[in-house]
């Protein structure tokens, strides 16, 4: 849409004259704006609905179908009936009643003054076939297709001055098949409703209708002014300012042509500020029509000097810089209002989507409101906008034509938008390609999601390994405009990290877009508020339905942050100084700022801690280059357990905050674990041997080697029936115990190919230590030991390790070394949204405080690399598929684990998703590596 100046009528219903302060608001506006045209000369708007879903404006309203349907009542426009309490909620499977429809009637006047006017009617979205009278008579022909700007020129049925009568009926179900092919048989909530802004646009007699222009990084400029009603208008006139009102270069000039509907206008601008997702530069330009010296009409457009290219064998280019998409697909949508959102929500998930690094956002699978399109121009963001086209078949050629119309010419002048999506996954009407560069002077590529046209492979889930001189391998540029499909846990972050290695290790690739931005629940008001994702077509997200975080949120940030440390450890030579990548496609590193920070635990408790923090400057590091950070660490940053470093871009948004250990767990554990002097006792009789010291007895079974009790000197603890080596065919021999160096040594001996070697330590002062050590070759699914602890007694737990989300083999990053307060939960990631979730995995292992309803105890890790497992997660209500639902150990419990499992997508098995979704290997040169570790447990 044309940005324009406007007068606004405060919701003008049936008003018929301003009150005296919407009168003092009106002189301001125009006193305050040096040299504005007269208020004549501008487009004016009088809303007849709310803005969104949080001011919608009572209509008379009635559903034919469904619930509270067949009486006359209340409704909010805009709104989706169904969230309101009417008709019938539909997935875009399920069968439709094509008699449910909407019939809406309001009352409304307009000023005296715009009797001179041309006035249009305009409805921003209707789903789905809409039926416009004014005082009985009808606007103009009904319009089909539910997210398209449309308008009717409504001035010879107005009577200016007096009350003015709106009938509209919206049929939820096209009588164009393709339509609802294209729109309606789709895998999301279909709804029904005028969901979008309606509202009027006055214009003088002679008007500019619209502007079309392209601007270009080497600062040329076009612009094509559209004029209707011309009669004595002489020029056309631009002056380019920017958003601050400054003037730019001078005024651009062309005179009309007689009898002409269009007139170009061309300059050249010097070293203007150029539009990207980094430097988000914007201009306005200031469109005049005038008959000699008089001003007509005045629009205002907002705009950014960029160029796209599509280079073919070689890549996508703006500005002269080949770039990747870090992108998401993003739909419309807030699960109390269905498709009405607001410009709140708009910025909202447009700042999300900039706070996990991305770049790039694809409109999946209609064009979005405008308000999104304004926000991602401001905050910088790539924008796929797409015609909808679920899948085959598409919109038949003459619809089709009429809503790529309404497409590009309301988005053409969004710096935003790189690309248009010709519809989506084989929901293609080819015959509609002519038309985009009808209505686009930029000429920007169309492309078709999930083929291979025009130089640009956008094909869908994709496997680590797909294709053979295709796609990854191919000379095409590449780029999936869907992949690592999301479901409850899986997709998302889960195998991004080897995904993202690949394609920037290719050519011709750039990037892509992660399905999906959220969970699409809605709010069923005819099941008691309940969320509703339909089964699980709806659970897809990497945010929940009120965009609460999942963990592949924090692992996508990660990834995709434009700074880069290769380094994983510290050593004792460690002197300040990290290697770094800048892998910005414009930003200098030393536009950021970074922070870091020195922390030493001396319990596991996160208030417990010693800190020391400091700045450190940002090199001088050009985009796309590598070199050196030097944090200036003071002495004895050594005696500290973990480093955190923070990044912050030229806006002030955290880019990540990175961790790397200093202190290893057996460092940790040394300091905090107690050795105690005095008695150690060991009871034994025929089934069991009893440890006994400082109030604490621990037993073990005689006729499995396994922990059987343990008793503090208060409450029984049920830590039992371990260590159990997983999937082992480890067979126990005997215990042998005895006293050693003022300690109790029991060694558990086993048989087997897993050489399973198991040696229990009591300390006088209580704490039980215990040694592992085991064979174990592969492909495994898990590696390690596990203990049962019954789930009902966990009340949570106070951990060190990398959290605060759990892991997957698959997906390690977007985690910190620190100390967790982590309360218990049963959340099933997207059937329920309390995150971060509890239990799972955990990575680097250090130690947790177990809480529970009997008495709370510790375990501390004496060994690297360890990943605890805390109970196993629920299975999904709704999991008829097992790829997103990876294996636990069979008797839940807590384990301790060298090796864990990875996570597939909604479609995909973990398997085909790179190397580090494949199963675990321990073997090596000919024979089985052994693992072994040390563990620590206080049952006091």
């Amino acid at each position: 849409m044309i940005e324009r100046a406007v007068v606004r009528s405060y919701q003008l219903s049936d008003v018929k004259t301003f009150s005296i302060r919407q009168t003092l608001s009106l002189l301001l506006f125009f006193l305050g704006a040096a040299c504005a045209p007269a208020i004549g000369q501008l487009t004016q708007v009088q809303y007849l609905s709310g803005h969104g879903k949080d001011d919608p404006v009572k209509w008379d309203f009635m559903c034919t179908r469904g619930r509270n349907s067949g009486k006359w009542t209340k409704i909010g426009v805009p709104s989706n009936w169904e969230t309101q309490g009417f008709g019938t909620f539909n997935y875009g499977f399920g069968k439709e009643d094509p008699k449910e429809a909407g019939l809406y009637r309001r009352t409304f006047s307009v000023p005296a003054a715009w009797k001179q006017k041309r006035i249009f009617l305009v409805f921003d979205g209707s789903m789905t076939d809409t039926e416009v009278k004014i005082n009985g008579q009808l606007a103009g022909p009904i319009h089909h297709g539910s997210f398209y700007r449309f308008r009717y020129d409504i001035t010879p049925l107005l009577k200016v001055g007096q009350k003015n009568k709106l009938e509209v009926t919206v049929h939820k179900v096209s009588a164009n098949a393709t339509v609802n092919e294209a729109e309606r048989t789709a895998d999301f909530w279909i709804f029904g409703g005028i969901f979008r802004p309606v509202f009027l646009e006055a214009y003088p007699e002679e008007h500019l209708e619209r502007l079309a222009l392209d601007a270009k990084a080497d600062g040329s400029f076009k612009l094509n002014a559209y004029l209707a009603g011309v009669k004595t208008a002489t020029t056309v006139q631009a002056q380019v300012k920017t958003q601050a009102g400054k003037l730019v270069g001078t005024p651009l000039t062309a005179i009309i042509p007689a009898g002409s509907a269009l007139v170009q206008l061309q300059g050249q601008f010097v070293n203007p500020a150029l539009w990207s997702p980094e430097f988000p530069n914007l201009y306005r330009v200031e469109v005049t029509l005038k008959s000699g010296p008089s001003t007509l009409h005045t629009i205002t457009e907002t705009f950014g000097f960029r160029t796209v290219e599509l280079r073919p064998r070689d890549g996508f280019y703006v500005n002269g810089q080949r770039i990747m998409f870090k992108g998401v697909n993003r739909g419309s949508y807030w699960p109390t209002s269905g498709r009405t959102t607001s410009r709140r929500i708009s910025e909202l998930d447009a700042n999300l989507i900039k706070d996990m690094n991305m770049n790039a956002v694809r409109m999946s699978h209609y064009p979005p409101d405008e308000h999104f399109l304004q926000v991602c121009d401001s905050l910088g963001l790539f924008v796929i906008d797409e015609l909808t086209g679920w899948q085959y078949p598409p919109y038949d050629t003459e619809v089709g034509r009429k809503l790529v119309r309404e497409l590009v010419l309301r988005d053409v002048n969004h710096p935003s938008i790189v690309l248009w999506a010709n519809g989506n996954e084989g929901g293609f009407n080819y015959e509609l390609l002519p038309d985009y560069p009808k209505y686009d002077p930029q000429n920007r590529p169309v492309i078709h999601p999930w083929i291979n046209s025009n130089g640009m492979n956008t094909t869908h889930y994709i496997g680590y390994n797909y294709g053979l001189n295709t796609f990854f391998n191919g000379a095409d540029v590449f780029f999936p405009t869907e992949f690592l499909h999301g479901l409850y846990d899986g997709g998302h972050g889960a195998g991004l990290d080897d995904f993202w290695n690949l394609m920037r290790s290719r050519p011709t690739a750039a990037g892509g877009f992660l399905w999906d931005f959220c969970d699409q629940a809605v709010v069923r008001v005819d099941q008691k508020g309940e969320l509703d994702t339909k089964g699980n077509s709806a659970a897809d997200g990497i945010l929940g339905p009120y965009r609460e975080k999942e963990a592949s949120f924090f692992t996508i940030k990660e990834i995709w942050a434009p700074i880069f440390f290769p380094e994983r450890h510290l050593t004792p030579q460690f002197d300040g100084k990290l290697a770094v990548e800048n892998r910005y496609h414009y930003t200098n590193l030393s536009h950021c700022k970074f922070s870091w920070k020195l922390k030493k635990f001396r319990s596991l408790n996160h208030a417990d801690t010693t800190i020391l923090t400091g700045t450190a400057p940002a090199p001088n590091l050009l985009p796309q280059t590598s070199g050196m950070l030097t944090l200036p660490l003071p002495p004895g940053w050594d005696s500290y357990d973990v480093l955190y470093l923070t990044a912050h871009d030229l806006y002030g948004r955290e880019i990540y905050t990175w961790s790397w250990p200093i202190s290893r767990p057996e460092e940790v554990a040394s300091r905090l674990v107690t050795k105690g002097a005095g008695p150690v006792a060991a009871r034994e009789d025929a089934g069991q041997l009893v440890l006994m010291a400082s109030g604490v007895e621990v037993t073990l079974d005689k006729k499995t080697g396994l922990l059987k009790s343990v008793r503090n000197a208060k409450k029984a603890i049920s830590l039992t029936n371990g260590p159990v080596l997983l999937d082992s065919d480890a067979q126990f021999q005997g215990l042998r115990h005895a006293d050693t160096l003022g300690t109790h040594v029991v060694e558990a001996r086993y048989s087997g190919k897993d050489r399973l070697q198991v040696k229990w330590t009591m300390y006088p002062s209580g704490w039980l230590e215990l040694r592992y050590q085991y064979q174990q070759g592969g492909p495994r699914e898990l590696l390690g030991i596990t203990f049962a602890y019954p789930e009902a007694q966990v009340t949570g737990m106070q951990l060190l390790a990398d959290g605060p989300y759990r892991v997957w083999k698959n997906r390690l990053k977007g985690t910190t070394l620190n100390s967790w307060d982590k309360a218990y939960n049963n959340t099933v990631t997207g059937e329920t949204w309390v995150y971060p979730e509890f239990k799972g995995y955990y990575a680097n292992f250090y130690g947790a405080r177990v809480r529970t309803r009997e008495a709370d105890f510790t375990v501390l890790s004496g060994s690297e690399n360890l990943y605890l497992h805390m109970l196993n997660p629920a299975v999904p209500k709704f999991a008829t598929q097992t790829n997103s639902v990876a294996p636990f150990p069979a008797a839940g419990g807590i384990s301790f684990l060298h090796g864990i499992s990875a996570i597939g997508t909604k479609g995909q098995k973990a398997v085909d998703l790179g190397p580090m979704s494949q199963l675990n290997l321990t073997t090596a040169n000919g024979h089985t590596d052994s693992q072994q570790g040390v563990l620590y447990f206080d049952f006091r």
